[in-house]
């Protein structure tokens, strides 16, 4: 997985909408009077809903994706340069894979890492946040235990 190091996707806009920003504020929760309004600003995970706007070619993997039976979501984090953004602002995004490494998991496969960054930039190309995720690939596809009585 390291010749992933490195790569990036192409560029993907976003469009960051007034109603999906009060959406995404519902699903997790909140009724913080920020996320709604004719002004919006967004809450400061709803870049995660960024993967509806990727597409193929924004992929840092390529046409090599990893086996998503073996994947696990190992993490997250967000930065922000500022405000989160408002309703109407029209992000730029590009995904990249930053690094990627590799340990012995307790169970006796190996785990491999990739930390995967998401770079939004505005209209004028200024950096507004980032997105950091980390993806863990397991050696093998997990089994299918049984319930327990």
């Amino acid at each position: 997985m390291s010749k992933f190091e490195g790569r990036s996707g192409a560029e993907f806009a976003m469009t960051v909408e007034r109603g999906k920003i009060r959406e995404f504020a519902a699903a997790v929760g909140s009724d913080h009077p920020l996320y709604s309004g004719d002004d919006p600003i967004s809450p400061p995970t709803f870049l995660a809903s960024s993967a509806f706007w990727t597409t193929d070619a924004s992929s840092p993997w390529g046409d090599e994706p990893p086996d998503l039976s073996r994947v696990l979501h190992g993490g997250q984090q967000y930065v922000f340069h500022g405000p989160p953004p408002r309703a109407g602002t029209v992000l730029h995004g590009r995904q990249r894979i930053d690094r990627v490494y590799s340990k012995q998991g307790r169970r006796g496969g190996m785990l491999e890492f990739a930390d995967v960054v998401t770079e939004f930039r505005d209209a004028d190309g200024r950096l507004v946040a980032e997105a950091r995720a980390t993806l863990v690939v397991t050696e093998q596809a997990p089994t299918a235990s049984a319930p327990a009585e």
